[in-house]
Parts: structure tokens; sequence; C-alpha cells
């Protein structure tokens, strides 16, 4: 993509001609600019000035900032950027969030590419690109696309990392850090990056405390809490959860059931059990599983649809639209679920069922390949 956008761009000096119109701007004539030009443009010998404009010259140096941050006139480019559009940087971050609101990933990818060149040391553009990079990832695992979902998450990590290291400690870093380990069953981390942020906040008066900052407190407080009274930072269960993740199911069965054994109460621990024995495609042990982890408190969106898949594969079909529609109606825009939703009706012979939950699917995410290649195959 890079090497793509790139190669979208030409360097040229201003010709006499051209005048710059950007105020307090100094011009040095030696420095050739980034200009973006069109597909047509590009097989043509040589570029036509005649047809130049400042919105191409900045086009160009957004490109830049975002795939050439080694250029050796970055600075330069960043200093016409800025004189030529001050609110730059606002305007840019807005159209970021925008456009990952709406999953216009690669867009969004650029843009924050381009925010982070413009401002390298801004610890708000880093962190919304760890929190872009984290959503981009949990969208591509609720596609079913998990490498494409790890590879993101790693950057999410490496973004987090970054914000994590600064000498200014930065209280919303610890905070989304936490939740982001959380959601990675790293919960050692995940307490010790709540506990961070409560200390880093801990001095704000009570009385002039943010409503914002005061319910991110108790949420933190809320998982440190379930943390220890679940004994989630056990090693058994770091590193069952470790086993599957390296597909060494068998591994990750001793480890928690012996994790179970000391803390039978855990429902963690039994959608784990049974996470490993569907992998293992144990279908009757994993749905019992699945059942005791919502017995204990764990009648979450993802247990519903574990067990939905299990039911599925043993056959109780009435049973596992049930348990789909529970999973539904927790999370409503779960595509994972409308898609498991749709292989059941076709199993069912319901193909107009199954069609319309399909293009729910793709209504949401146009990219999910399985939503795709069922409506091809219907």
């Amino acid at each position: 993509m890079a090497s793509e956008a790139l190669n979208s761009v030409v360097f040229i000096n201003l010709p006499e001609s051209f005048k710059l119109p950007v105020k307090d701007f100094s011009v040095d004539n030696t420095i050739p600019l980034p200009v973006q030009i069109t597909k047509e443009q590009a097989h043509k010998d040589d570029f036509d000035t005649s047809s130049l404009t400042l919105e191409m010259i900045l086009a160009g140096i957004l490109t830049i900032l975002a795939y050439d941050t080694n250029n050796q006139h970055i600075d330069y480019y960043r200093y016409l950027l800025k004189s030529a559009r001050p609110e730059i940087q606002t305007e840019l971050m807005e159209a970021a969030i925008l456009k990952a609101r709406n999953e216009d990933f690669d867009i969004a990818e650029e843009i924050f590419a381009s925010l982070r060149g413009l401002d390298p040391e801004n610890m708000i553009t880093i962190l919304n690109s760890a929190l872009f990079f984290d959503e981009r990832a949990s969208s591509y695992r609720r596609s079913g696309l998990h490498e494409d979902a790890d590879a993101y998450d790693a950057e999410a990590e490496k973004y987090y990392k970054i914000c994590l290291c600064v000498e200014d400690p930065f209280p919303d870093a610890y905070f989304n850090a936490g939740f982001f380990y959380l959601k990675q069953k790293n919960f050692s981390l995940c307490k010790e990056y709540f506990e961070s942020f409560l200390i880093l906040t801990e001095s704000i008066d009570e009385k002039n405390i943010d409503e914002n900052v005061r319910y991110k407190r108790q949420r933190a407080k809320e998982i440190i809490n379930d943390i220890k009274s679940r004994n989630l930072e056990d090693d058994l269960f770091k590193s069952a959860y470790e086993s599957i993740q390296n597909n060494n199911e068998e591994k990750a069965l001793d480890e928690i059931k012996a994790f179970i054994k000391k803390n039978p109460k855990v429902w963690n621990a039994w959608f784990m059990l049974g996470w490993a024995l569907r992998r293992l495609e144990q279908w009757h042990d994993a749905s019992k599983a699945f059942e005791q982890a919502i017995i204990l408190g764990g009648n979450n969106s993802d247990t519903y649809n574990e067990l939905a898949i299990c039911l599925l594969e043993m056959g109780n079909l009435a049973e596992c639209e049930q348990k789909l529609f529970e999973a539904l109606k927790i999370e409503p825009e779960n595509t994972k679920i409308m898609s498991n939703l749709g292989i059941l009706y076709l199993k069912k012979g319901d193909t107009k069922k199954a069609k319309t939950f399909f293009e729910t699917v793709l209504a949401f995410d146009k990219n999910d390949e399985l939503a795709k290649k069922a409506l091809e195959n219907l």
C-alpha cells in the first residue's frame, strides 16, 4: 500500500509563474515539493505544471507524512502544511475517527499515519492510533479473519506501549490499555494498567472530578476486584490461554482442568475448557462446559454463541437457534452471530432466512468473506 501511494507522488520545483498562496511562509526553491497526481497524469512523461494547485501539493505532503517519514525535507513539508492549513490536525483527526466508525479502515489508517507523520510526539494521536488498530482487530475477529485480527492487535499493542513509556504519564493510555489486555485475556497486565490508572487519577479532588473520570475509576476498580476474586492471574489460567492460542489444545485442557480443580466457580475457566474442547471437536463435553460457564455467570454473547456451535454440530438445531438469538439479543450487531444464524438456517433448509442473515452481515461488514461465499453458493 505504501509503495502504491508513493507512486502517485512526483517531486517538482515550483515554476516561477506559480505563486504559493500561503501567508507568512518563506518558499525555498531548492527543495522540490511533493505533488499528488492522478493515474492519467502518472502515465505521461512530464507533469504539466500548468495544472498545479495548492491542494495537489498538500495531498502530496500528506502522503509523504504517512509513508516516507525519513524524507530529508519532512520538517519543511510539515511547516508548509501547517502554514497553509493551521487547523489541519483537528480536521484530520475528525476525518480519521469518522472513517473508522464507518469501517472505512484503509482510509482511516492512512489518515492516522499522516497525523503521526505530522506530529510524531503527539500522544493523543498515538493513543487514537492504538484505539483504531484495536477496533480494526475486533472487527476482523468478529468476521472470522483471525490472522488479520492478530496483525492489527500487534499494531495496537505497539502504539499502546509507546503511550505507556512517555515520561509524563498519560492516564487514558493506561485505562484503554487495561481493556486491550482484558480482551487479550492477559489479566496480569490488565490489572497492572488499571491499578496504574487509579494511582494517576487518585490525586484529583473528588469535588472537581470529571464524571467521565469518575466512571472510569469505578470501572477499573470493578475489573481489578473481578480479576482478584476469580484468581485470573493464576499461572495455570494464563498458560492455558496461551496454549489454546498456540493451537496446543491438549496441553490447555490439562492446565485449565488443574485451574478448575482449585477454582471450581470461575466461569471464565469453564468457558476456556469449553473453548479447548470445541476446537478438538468434542462437542458434547464442550457444550456441558459452556452450560456450566453460563450457570456461574458467563451468560454473555460469546458463551451463548460457542454453545450454539456445539449444538449445531450435535444436530440440536432448535436449541442452537434459541442460544444464537440469546447471543444476538445481548450483542445485536455481532456479525459472527448473524453468520452462525445463516449457517443454521442453511442446515435447516431455509435458504430465504439464511440469505437474509448473510446479507445483514454484509450490511455491517462488506468485507466478510464467509457471508460473501455463502451468498455466492446460494
